[in-house]
């Protein structure tokens, strides 16, 4: 067996007990999504996934850094320059892992594998070497069924709704043609950080292609700000109902008008300097927050990691390969001049991330206990983990409650692991109230209601969903 039915659950008896009632009313609850990174060709388009390799390994950085760690190359793993992707070998990616998968022992990857191979492919057998060919062939052969086509298995996982995440200059296409040929739910979320970051290696690139797209001037910073809100109003069109902003650091500012033109200037000719592309993205972020009160789109920001960290495999592979590191994060004083221009207003929704769990209850849970527009959102990326998602409710309950938080979101690219990991938040979050309410300081009956508002209606609300 792959996975135990009472995994996750507390180790006393009484309050394991108490979880499992707990979770029973929750469990088979639909699934919202409503942040995530899958691709909207998938249901788009509805063809089979093709392997195990390609489906399951390659395009996912939790597996990448920790085999990369143990001294497993990126070639070896299917990350190759894109003029070698056609020599790729799906069956040897495949067997490199298997041989590998006992180093993910006691993570969050195991947890949400095995869910995977038990609960989705129906395999009881632990992957090895041995066991790398069959678990191979037997995944494809049901990759192949037409049960097993993306929009099958969304029906199947019981997925309400998923968000898809979506650069300020797609054209939606996917999402146009999703909206025409099926009734799933599938929505996009608009990520402008190419546009606002100077630093970003597509800054350029991004700038021009807005350009061409909206007709505006987006060497001006009136022209580039207009762009960005006929990007937002198209995405809203499309059925968006949030932005998505990942920048290094929670820090912003406000500038005039004349010192955003004279720093686009200049990181036009990539003349700009490291605190003059941090003032510009600053400030962006607080242009982005007020457009977010005039089109009701909900504000995300995860900020804090520290990206392409591996500067040797960023130049030779680009991104999202594992080497991303979550850094120190202050968010009292860095977003005090957006929360100053648009933190009171009932009308805006920002929802708050961090990878710097030292900030939880010291700063994250009193902003989000005091100021009407924003929100915590769920353990993130590094710390979407049981030990993770119980800090989190430790660190912040007390301060900013359950309703200032906005429920569980997936944010993953793996659309296999989606079941896995909203059970896993389940099962966490029926275990730590059940202990609530063995100490007397909820109701069996709050403790479901609560159960209920964080795995179903809050990120609804949160979401405007």
């Amino acid at each position: 067996m792959l996975t135990h039915p009472d995994r996750l659950f507390p180790v006393n008896l009484e309050i394991r007990n108490l979880a499992k009632s707990l979770y029973k009313e929750v469990k088979n609850l639909p699934i919202i999504s409503p942040h995530g990174h899958t691709d909207p060709s998938w249901f788009a388009n509805n063809h089979n996934f093709k392997n195990a390799a390609e489906l399951l390994v390659i395009p996912d950085h939790y597996l990448l850094r920790m085999l990369y760690s143990q001294g497993v190359s990126m070639e070896d793993l299917g990350r190759t320059p894109s003029s070698k992707k056609a020599n790729i070998d799906y069956r040897a990616i495949w067997k490199t892992f298997a041989e590998n998968f006992y180093l993910f022992r006691g993570t969050p990857s195991s947890i949400w594998l095995n869910h995977v191979f038990s609960e989705i492919f129906q395999i009881t057998k632990p992957l090895n070497l041995s066991t790398a060919n069959e678990y191979y062939d037997l995944i494809e052969e049901k990759l192949k069924k037409d049960s097993f086509r993306p929009r099958e298995l969304f029906k199947k996982f019981n997925i309400e709704l998923i968000a898809t995440t979506d650069e300020a200059y797609d054209p939606l296409h996917h999402h146009q043609k999703i909206k025409e040929t099926w009734d799933g739910r599938i929505i996009p979320t608009f990520r402008p950080d190419r546009a606002i970051d100077p630093n970003h290696e597509e800054f350029l690139n991004t700038i021009e292609r807005l350009n061409q797209i909206t007709n505006e001037d987006t060497h001006t910073i009136e022209g580039l700000l207009k762009a960005l809100k006929k990007r937002r109003l198209f995405f809203k069109k499309m059925g968006a109902t949030a932005t998505d902003h990942g920048p290094d650091s929670a820090f912003t500012c406000s500038l005039s008008k004349v010192k955003m033109q004279s720093i686009l200037d200049k990181s036009l000719k990539q003349n700009h300097t490291k605190e003059e592309a941090k003032m510009f993205q600053g400030s962006m972020l607080i242009e982005m927050a007020k457009m977010s009160l005039e089109d009701n789109l909900v504000m995300q920001l995860h900020p804090g990691s520290f990206r392409n960290h591996n500067k040797n495999l960023f130049e030779k592979l680009g991104r999202d390969i594992g080497a991303d590191i979550p850094q120190p994060t202050n968010y009292v004083k860095d977003l005090k001049p957006l929360l100053d221009e648009v933190g009171n207003e009932k009308n805006f929704k920002l929802i708050l991330f961090t990878l710097d769990e030292t900030r939880y209850s010291s700063e994250l849970a009193p902003l989000a206990g005091h100021y009407p527009s924003l929100s915590l959102g769920p353990a993130w990326w590094f710390h979407d983990s049981p030990e993770g998602m119980k800090r989190f409710r430790k660190m912040t309950t007390e301060t900013a409650g359950f309703y200032n938080t906005v429920g569980f979101n997936d944010d993953t690219r793996a659309f296999f692991s989606i079941p896995a990991r909203h059970d896993v938040a389940r099962r966490i979050d029926a275990s730590f109230l059940a202990e609530l309410v063995l100490e007397h300081r909820l109701t069996e009956t709050e403790a479901l209601e609560v159960l209920k508002e964080l795995t179903y209606n809050l990120p609804k609300k949160a979401y405007n969903l």
